[in-house]
C-alpha cells in the first residue's frame, strides 16, 4: 500500500506454512457481486495521536492455504525501497518500533509510531469466519486458509489533489475517451504542490520526471497543472547553487535521516532534497519558456507567477519564483562558460565529482560509467541556453542581460558538441560485431547483419566510460532529446546527417538498430567491441536492453517536430525536406515507430518493460521477472504507473504523415 502524503506506505510479506514455493495464493476478492474491490477510509477519530483523521483503504484478502506473515515494513516508501531494492536493508530503528497485538474479534493489528512521535501507520487483518485464526509469534504471525478483512490506515496531513483541474479545458486538447485509464493515473499523481513521479515506488516529487512529463503533456495540461509542477521545482531549488532538486525526502524517512544527523525539535521533521543530478538544472528554463512565452495565456500569467514567494520548508521561504529562476539560469550560464570559450572535451559538462550518476539513466551501468553525458551536452545545454536567452529578452532576469550571450552559447553547444560523441563503425566491422554479439548474448535472436549496407553511425551514451572506454559505444534513444528540444537548427548539413542517422537506427531491427516487436530498445551494446558492453547492458537491468514508454513518446514527438516545417507553407523549409532519400527515411521512421507504439498500446502507461526471446520473437515481460546480473541484487520492480509514461495523452500520431 502506498500513499502520496509523506511518501508513506506499508508492505507485508507472506510465505506458505508448508514451505513449498508457489503454493500460496493471495487474492483480493469481493464480499458480494456488486461490491468494489477496494474501499477508501476516512475516519476523524478523536484518539488519533497526530490529531488528524485516519486515511487508508480496506479490502478482502483470500488465502488459499495457511500462511506465515514473515515481514512487515510500515512507514515510508523509501524504507520499503531500501529493502526491496539493492542489498535488502532493514532499518533496525524502524523494525524495532513495530507493535503486534490481537483484537477481541481474533484479528491482528500491526502498528508503528513514526519518528515524529505523532503519526501512526496501522495494518489490520480480521478473520471473516470463526474457523479462521491468527497466531502471533513476536513479529511474525500465522494465518489459516480463509478470507480476511484487510485495513491499512495512517494519520498524516494529506495533499490537496488537482483532480480534474490538471487537464486543459480547451476542447481541442481534451484526451479521447479511450484514454480514461491514463487520465485517472494523471489525476492520482497531480496535486496543488506538484506532480508525483509514479506508483508505487516513486510516489513523491522528482524534478526530472516532473519537467519531462510537463513538456510532453503540455498540450493537455491546464495552466494550473503546469504551474504546480514549476512551483514544486522552484520551491525545492538550492538557492546557494542554482541546482534543481532531484528527489525530495519527506515524511518519516526525512525524520529518520535528520535524527541520524543529531537534529532535534522542528529541525528533526524538516524535508530535504538531493541535488546530485546535473540534467535537471537545464530543464527548468525550458519549461518556463514553454509555459510563459509560447502561449498567450501563459504570457498573461507570467508576472503573477514570477512574483509568488516560496512557502515550503526547503530553505527558500520568502524568495520570489522569479529570483529562484534567475539563480537557476546563473547556474546554467556558469556550467556552460568553459565549452563556449574553448571547444575541447575537458570543457564539456561533466557529472559531479564523487557521483556515479547525473542524468536520466541513473543506475550503475546507465551510461557505462561515463563522466560526460551525451544528452546533457548535445541537447539539454543548448536548449536551456536558448530558453535563457528568450526569457532574458522577456525580462525574467532583471539583474542580467543574457539574451545575446546565451544565444551565442546555444549555437556553440548545438554545433560543436555532437562530434565528441560520434561513433562510425565501418560496414564490414559492424557486420562482424553484430554477429559476434548475437552469438555471445546467448538468447538466440538473429543478428540481422544482412541489413547493414553502409557504415553504422550513432552517438555514444557518454565519454570516459568504464574499462577505459573513451566513448561508451552503445547505440541509444537519447537522440530524442535533440529532436524534441532543438527545432530551429541553423546548421543544415549537420541536421540532415543527424536526422538520417537517427531514422536509420530507429528503423533497423535489433541488434543492428533499436527496433523490436515490443518497441525501441533504449540501449544496443552490439557495437561496443568489448565484452563489458554485452555484460553490463542486458534485458535484466533498468537502463539496459529494455523499452521505456516516455522515450517512445519523446522520440515520436521529436520526429514530428522536425517533420512539421516540411509541411508548413511560407516557412523556410529545412534542407532535409528537399532531400528525397533523407526525408523519406525520416518519414518512414516516424510511421514505423508509431506502428510499434500502437502495437504495444497495452503497456504504454507502465514505466518500462523487458523481454524474453521465444519462438523467434521478443515477448514483453516485466523487468522484475528476470534474473539479475551475476553479483548484482535482485532485478528492480518497475512502476505500474509512471507520470512521464502518461505522455501519450498528448503525444498522438499525426495523420498528415501517414
Amino acid at each position: 500500500v502506498a500513499w502520496p502524503a509523506g511518501a508513506s506506505g506499508l508492505v507485508a510479506f507472506f510465505a506458505p506454512q508448508n514451505g513449498i514455493n508457489g503454493s500460496l495464493g493471495i487474492e483480493v476478492v469481493n464480499s458480494s457481486i456488486n461490491e468494489q474491490l477496494l474501499h477508501g477510509i476516512y475516519d476523524p477519530r478523536s484518539e488519533s495521536s497526530s490529531g488528524l483523521p485516519d486515511v487508508g483503504i480496506t479490502t478482502l484478502l483470500h488465502f488459499n492455504t495457511s500462511a506465515v506473515l514473515s515481514l512487515t515494513v510500515l512507514g515510508s516508501i523509501r524504507t520499503i525501497r531500501d529493502f526491496t531494492e539493492g542489498p535488502s536493508i532493514l532499518q533496525p530503528s524502524v523494525q524495532d518500533s513495530l507493535k503486534f497485538a490481537t483484537r477481541r474479534d481474533g484479528g491482528l493489528v500491526i502498528s508503528r509510531l513514526w519518528f515524529d512521535n505523532a503519526t501512526t501507520t496501522q495494518m489490520w487483518l480480521i478473520p471473516t469466519a470463526d474457523s479462521s485464526t491468527i497466531a502471533i509469534d513476536g513479529q511474525t504471525a500465522r494465518l489459516e486458509a480463509g478470507t480476511y478483512r484487510f485495513y491499512a490506515v495512517f494519520d498524516y496531513a494529506q495533499l490537496e489533489p488537482l483532480s480534474n483541474s490538471v487537464l486543459s479545458k480547451d476542447a481541442g486538447n481534451m484526451p479521447n475517451p479511450e484514454d480514461s485509464s491514463a487520465v485517472q493515473s494523471l489525476e492520482l499523481l497531480s496535486y496543488t504542490k506538484g506532480l508525483l513521479a509514479g506508483a508505487w515506488k516513486f510516489l513523491t516529487y522528482f524534478g526530472r520526471d516532473s519537467m519531462i512529463a510537463t513538456l510532453l503533456l503540455k498540450p493537455v495540461l491546464s495552466d494550473e497543472g503546469i504551474e504546480a509542477a514549476l512551483s514544486a521545482v522552484l520551491e525545492r531549488l538550492n538557492s546557494a547553487t542554482g541546482d534543481v532538486c532531484h528527489e525530495e525526502t519527506i515524511g518519516d524517512y526525512a525524520t529518520l535521516l535528520n535524527l541520524q544527523r543529531n537534529l532535534s525539535g522542528p529541525e528533526a521533521t524538516k524535508p530535504g532534497c538531493t541535488y546530485q543530478m546535473i540534467d535537471t538544472n537545464y530543464y527548468l528554463p525550458i519549461v518556463l519558456e514553454a509555459q510563459f512565452l509560447e502561449s498567450p495565456d501563459g504570457q498573461k500569467r507570467a508576472s503573477a507567477f514570477r512574483g509568488k514567494k516560496a512557502i515550503l520548508d526547503f530553505g527558500n521561504v520568502g524568495l520570489t519564483y522569479g529570483k529562484l529562476a534567475e539563480i537557476n539560469a546563473a547556474a546554467v550560464m556558469n556550467a556552460t562558460q568553459a565549452f563556449a570559450q574553448t571547444q575541447i572535451k575537458e570543457n564539456l559538462i561533466h557529472i559531479k565529482k564523487g557521483e556515479v550518476v547525473g542524468q536520466w539513466r541513473d543506475t550503475s551501468y546507465g551510461i557505462g560509467g561515463g563522466r560526460i553525458p551525451y544528452d546533457v551536452n548535445s541537447a539539454l545545454a543548448p536548449a536551456a541556453l536558448q530558453s535563457v536567452s528568450r526569457l532574458s529578452d522577456a525580462g525574467w532576469y532583471p539583474n542580467h542581460d543574457w539574451s545575446k550571450e546565451a544565444a551565442d552559447r546555444a549555437r556553440v553547444f548545438e554545433e560543436h558538441s555532437l562530434d565528441f560523441f560520434k561513433v562510425v563503425v565501418p560496414r564490414e566491422e559492424a557486420r562482424s560485431l553484430v554477429v559476434q554479439y548475437a552469438k555471445s548474448a546467448g538468447y538466440g535472436f538473429l543478428s540481422n547483419s544482412a541489413h547493414i549496407d553502409a557504415d553504422v553511425i550513432f552517438h555514444g551514451l557518454s565519454l570516459d566510460g568504464n574499462s577505459n572506454q573513451p566513448i561508451v559505444r552503445v547505440m541509444n534513444t537519447d537522440d530524442c532529446f535533440r529532436l524534441f528540444l532543438l527545432t530551429n537548427t541553423t546548421n543544415q548539413t549537420q541536421l540532415t546527417a543527424f536526422l538520417n542517422q537517427t531514422a536509420t537506427n530507429i528503423r533497423e531491427p535489433f541488434p543492428v538498430g533499436l527496433m523490436s516487436s515490443i518497441g525501441l530498445f533504449i540501449a544496443n551494446p552490439a557495437y561496443g567491441g568489448d565484452p563489458v558492453y554485452a555484460k553490463n547492458f542486458t534485458g535484466s537491468v533498468y537502463h539496459g536492453v529494455v523499452v521505456w514508454s516516455w522515450q517512445l513518446a519523446m522520440m515520436a514527438a521529436g520526429l514530428e517536430r522536425q517533420l512539421l516545417p516540411c509541411f508548413a507553407s511560407g516557412h523556410s523549409r529545412p534542407d532535409f525536406c528537399r532531400d528525397a532519400a533523407v526525408y523519406g527515411n525520416v518519414l518512414a521512421a516516424y510511421n514505423e515507430l508509431w506502428d510499434s507504439i500502437e502495437a504495444n498500446k497495452a503497456r504504454l502507461e507502465s514505466e518500462l518493460w523487458s523481454w524474453v526471446y521465444e519462438n523467434g520473437e521478443f515477448r514483453a515481460v516485466p523487468l522484475s521477472t528476470l534474473p539479475p546480473l551475476p553479483g548484482e541484487p535482485q532485478t528492480e520492480e518497475s512502476d505500474i504507473r509512471q507520470l512521464w509514461s502518461l505522455a501519450f495523452l498528448a503525444v498522438k500520431r499525426n495523420a498528415k504523415f501517414q
